[in-house]
């Protein structure tokens, strides 16, 4: 496993994810929302969500997005693609877009782009972590769990080349483990 240090722990997450999904059930202007999550990232966040939106009368449709921007690296300013499917059909319904993190922000900004052409009657984006210092482009989240210094991630469904995606916390990695995988 990749060296790490604790973060955020589980008991924090969990407390979050529930007032995340208090204010969101509040603003919804449908109990039967889109849940639109940005793969792979966001699987942990996005099943939790769910669960907890349901103790709030909120029955969401779940469908997943794969968009890619890294390619062989980390290089964000790549062009971003999307993998392997289609946008769903959207025009008319209420959508929240569900990511882990919100880092540059191009990969959510032509998400977004290509989303809102599809005219949904409602968009927003929730996101659990944000690295505001890392912001490239003009698009904010409308829901944000935690802000997060400048550091790797792991934990979460967050990874580092696999590793660390299944950890329960939100660790970051040792500066020393970024050098030695290029990051």
């Amino acid at each position: 496993m990749v060296p790490h240090h604790l973060l955020i722990d589980e008991a924090t997450i969990q407390r979050r994810v529930a007032e995340l999904a208090a204010c969101i059930a509040g603003d919804l202007p449908s109990r039967t929302p889109v849940l639109l999550g940005v793969l792979t990232g966001s699987f942990v966040f996005m099943a939790d969500l769910v669960r907890a939106l349901a103790r709030h009368g909120v029955e969401p449709t779940v469908q997943f997005v794969r968009l890619s921007h890294y390619h062989q690296g980390t290089e964000a300013e790549r062009p971003v693609q999307l993998i392997g499917q289609d946008l769903p059909d959207i025009r008319g319904h209420v959508v929240l877009v569900v990511d882990d993190i919100f880092d540059s922000g191009y990969t959510l900004a032509r998400l977004w782009a290509d989303l809102t052409a599809r005219q949904p009657a409602w968009l927003r984006l929730c996101t659990f972590l944000d690295k505001p210092s890392r912001h490239r482009v003009s698009l904010t989240p409308d829901y944000v769990g935690l802000t997060v210094p400048d550091v790797w991630l792991i934990g979460y469904g967050l990874d580092l080349n696999g590793e660390g995606r299944a950890l329960p916390y939100i660790a970051a990695v040792s500066q020393d483990s970024q050098k030695i995988t290029g990051s």
